[in-house]
């Protein structure tokens, strides 16, 4: 019988260099020994078929180069697109993403945040479902945590990386009262039990400011789910609201489906806005009025705090805010 293919250790390497092992070490990781050196060293170990054994390192570093990566609820489009961006920035600095979904359940979203630790990623980076759960603070003493989107108040994180949903939020319910809408439904993935989250307050305050009636909607992302509640919510007849602003792009498309379903033209008889610039959002007919929040700036952001928190450095900036840019478009007109 053939025997199985036996890993290339790192010692047959430091014969084959005439080094020590712990020389050979060194030079494949880049440090301490000198640019000839770690050529040499990394020459032999490609001739030899030399790969580092992923278990060994990570006992002998306390690392697994494994980032646990927990996104809100993936059957938002654009938290695909932030997440697959997270994990290609991650990658480039040697690190793997382990992404989970919360699918926009508070309590799912913990006990995988729980198991992330548990497994021993070398850090967490969360878009937050319930940023203000107690369980956030145990989590953030017993790994680097990095959130995205909304902060976690209970807990120290490590960095943050923040949109401005106050600033999001008044330009789109100024932009919609200077088109002279009075009554706005926003369609919010908030569930009944994180009524506290920060952009459903910030709807409140905005619409007491400009003398609007907003009704805040819960609704799901996923389209099917997202049709229906926007079904509903185009069937109001004469107290229907003027204009739909949706949390995010994916659950204006629910709002598109619906309109057609009822011969109503979105941009004509309803104005809809949505939260986060998906590329789809702009081919739709007619394309969709949105906030473009800066999506590779912000992965680059999100990436850089995690990798730095993992390997102990300081940064100056633990805190990066990110601030709304409106794409008008043609789905929201003056009434």
């Amino acid at each position: 019988m053939a025997r199985p293919n036996k890993r290339t250790t790192l010692r047959e390497v430091a014969e084959a260099t005439g080094l020590s092992t712990a020389a050979v070490s060194y030079a494949l990781r880049g440090k301490h020994v000198s640019k000839e050196t770690e050529e040499r060293v990394r020459k032999a170990a490609a001739e030899l078929g030399y790969e580092a054994d992923p278990i060994a390192r990570a006992l002998a570093s306390g690392r697994t180069s494994m980032v646990g990566v927990l996104a809100g609820d993936l059957q938002d489009l654009w938290q695909q697109q932030l997440m697959a961006a997270i994990g290609r920035e991650l990658l480039a600095g040697d690190r793997y993403a382990l992404i989970l979904d919360a699918g926009g359940d508070p309590d799912r979203e913990l006990v995988l945040a729980k198991q992330l630790r548990d497994q021993r990623v070398d850090a967490l980076l969360v878009s937050p479902v319930n940023p203000s759960a107690k369980g956030w603070a145990a989590i953030a003493e017993a790994l680097p945590v990095v959130a995205v989107g909304d902060s976690l108040s209970r807990a120290r994180t490590a960095g943050q990386v923040i949109f401005d949903n106050r600033a999001g939020i008044d330009a789109v319910l100024d932009y919609l009262h200077g088109l002279g809408h009075r009554r706005v439904t926003v369609l919010t993935p908030t569930r009944p039990s994180t009524p506290d989250r920060p952009a459903d307050v910030y709807v409140r305050e905005a619409a007491d400011r400009l003398g609007l009636e907003a009704e805040l909607v819960p609704c799901p992302q996923e389209l099917g789910e997202a049709t229906a509640v926007a079904r509903r919510v185009l069937d109001g007849g004469s107290r229907a609201a003027t204009a739909v602003f949706c949390f995010s792009d994916s659950l204006a498309y629910g709002v598109y489906a619906a309109a057609a379903e009822a011969s109503l033209k979105v941009g004509r008889d309803v104005s809809v806005v949505g939260f986060d610039d998906h590329p789809v959002s702009r081919v739709l007919t007619p394309p969709l009025t949105t906030v473009d929040w800066g999506l590779t700036e912000i992965a680059a952001e999100a990436a850089r705090l995690t990798v730095a928190a993992i390997e102990g450095k300081r940064v100056r900036k633990k805190r990066v805010l990110c601030a709304p840019r409106m794409s008008e478009r043609g789905s929201a007109v003056r009434v």
